[in-house]
């Protein structure tokens, strides 16, 4: 029997025009209604608002509206269900809503705060994130150890897929990875338009800050596996959702092992849900035989559902 996971995207995915045709959707519309009521400012104007959207305080809220408003849409259509999920970075609250472990409301709340502690942790100019292709994990590491000093470091933050792993950490640092990586062959190096070193040590100050947050909001049971991005194991205890949640900002995003995870677990379809195809991208790179689709809009998403339904039989 085919199993579906649903797979939410992070920052970086995003772009002016998110949603575009929400208006179509009376349930799209309600969630980028209740969106704007939630954080006090107009989130329809923000999805088409290139200049905030680059902002990472304006970027997660809007990442997480975007997805919540197409799953609420597959689910209207369909009575396919995941039975797994998982969100890359920022993506994992959106598979929290997913799987209710938190609101939506909550959840929107905590990611604006995560937002601005992140963006608060590091001055600006003096972070810096680059993605990495063509070089292993052990190269990447050994890499990382040779060039960091005490005053300045780099770290891996996310490992994507074979070949695809991004570093993080002062800016300083970075730069001298870049060059270091290119001459030992890495087929492509590049540096991503971000300056907060997500998933690094420098963000100690806004993990403290949101462990804090996160005892306000009511963590419940998950209504199914998610997959932890710090520790690449499926969870459904609430307070170890809440434990994990806050050392992922300091932890590497271990997708390739968490990927690898899921599809042992019997998961042979993802569906990616919410803006842009890079999750759609990666497993493709991960493993080319499970089914993998994107929702990037809402007639796309509906395309989406009809080929699960057809593979499902």
């Amino acid at each position: 029997m085919s199993k579906i996971a649903f797979l939410f995207p992070g920052q970086g995915s995003q772009y002016a025009g998110m949603l575009a045709n929400a208006s179509q959707y009376p349930v799209m519309l309600e969630t980028v209604e209740q969106a704007s009521d939630t954080l006090g400012y107009d989130v329809a104007a923000l999805l088409k608002d290139e200049t905030k959207l680059a902002q990472t305080v304006y970027t997660q809220p809007a990442l997480l509206t975007a997805s919540i408003a197409l799953l609420r849409l597959w689910r209207e259509h369909a009575g396919i269900e995941a039975s797994t999920v998982a969100g890359h970075s920022l993506g994992e609250y959106s598979a929290l809503v997913a799987a209710k472990v938190l609101n939506f409301e909550d959840a929107l709340r905590l990611v604006a705060f995560r937002g601005q502690v992140m963006t608060d942790a590091v001055a600006e100019q003096e972070g810096k994130m680059a993605a990495i292709l063509g070089l292993e994990r052990i190269k990447i590491d050994e890499l990382c150890a040779q060039i960091s000093r005490d005053s300045d470091k780099v770290w891996a933050a996310n490992d994507n897929c074979p070949g695809q792993i991004v570093v993080a950490g002062h800016a300083a640092a970075v730069d001298r990875f870049m060059d270091v990586a290119q001459a030992e062959g890495a087929r492509r190096v590049l540096a991503l338009n971000v300056s907060v070193p997500s998933h690094t040590p420098l963000m100690q100050s806004a993990a403290n800050a949101m462990e804090k947050k996160c005892l306000e909001v009511v963590f419940n049971e998950a209504d199914c596996p998610v997959w932890s991005n710090a520790l690449a194991v499926s969870l459904q205890d609430p307070e170890q959702i809440r434990v994990a949640l806050v050392q992922q900002l300091i932890k590497p995003v271990r997708w390739n092992e968490s990927m690898h995870g899921m599809l042992s677990s019997g998961v042979d379809a993802v569906v990616e849900m919410g803006s842009g195809k890079v999750l759609t991208g990666l497993m493709r790179r991960i493993d080319r035989k499970a089914l993998a689709l994107a929702t990037d809009h809402a007639e796309q998403l509906l395309k989406s559902l009809e080929r699960v339904g057809e593979h499902i039989g």
